[in-house]
């Protein structure tokens, strides 16, 4: 399943998510409801799990304004409010299931995979393509204009990120956290190094550049100028 997680505890996050990257499924983690809100309208996920209590944009209101645009996502809410009318808020919003903090991570598992079964059957994605770019996850290949670029791991799992939010503004903080699993700032150049090696692979020789620097800002893999 590919999973958005909206959540502020940056150290609660961080063990959630690896716990379901190592159940085998891919994870996006965002800190704030205004940036979680973005990546649900743009994002394709088969499952949200969102606490209630976040900067920016709450929980409740967050899913609401999904499912008045007619998202049908499943949802878990994560939250320390755990009496019954809490419950029913929840559910009331839009949510499919609720989950009282402090959790068993193995329960939180089941639950989201419940969640995911009991979701109409639907084609997942597994063929993006940006300009002439094509990348295959299953087969994991990628290819430019016919030809086939060979990929490291780490510039694989970089370009798949991008990829998913091809047009969108990418920061250095969601690449630390989703691409290296790190909740802090290294502070180290390591994705300057990488970012400099994918391009080299996929943009050198070739008219078009796609991979660009949004200076302030983050990266953007994008056809468009």
């Amino acid at each position: 399943m590919r999973i958005l997680v909206i959540e502020d505890d940056a150290d609660a996050a961080a063990f959630l998510v690896k716990g379901l990257r190592e159940a085998g499924h891919s994870v996006d983690h965002v800190l704030d409801g205004a940036t979680g809100l973005n990546m649900a309208e743009n994002g394709g996920y088969d499952a949200y799990v969102i606490d209630r209590m976040l900067p920016e944009l709450d929980g409740l209101t967050l899913l609401e304004r999904r499912r008045e645009a007619g998202d049908e996502t499943p949802a878990l809410f994560l939250s320390a409010l755990g009496e019954v009318d809490d419950r029913v808020a929840g559910l009331q919003a839009g949510g499919d299931d609720y989950l009282v903090k402090p959790y068993a991570f193995s329960e939180l598992l089941a639950r989201v995979e419940a969640l995911g079964r009991r979701r109409a059957p639907t084609n997942a994605t597994t063929k993006f393509s940006v300009g002439d770019l094509e990348m295959d996850i299953l087969s994991r290949t990628v290819r430019r204009d016919g030809r086939k670029i060979d990929l490291q791991p780490r510039e694989f799992r970089l370009l798949e990120y991008l990829i998913r939010h091809a047009g969108q503004v990418v920061t250095r903080t969601m690449l630390l956290e989703n691409v290296w699993e790190y909740h802090f700032d290294p502070q180290t150049n390591v994705i300057d190094v990488h970012i400099s090696r994918l391009r080299g692979k996929i943009d050198k020789d070739f008219e078009t550049p796609l991979l660009k620097t949004v200076r302030g800002a983050g990266y953007t893999l994008s056809d468009e100028d």
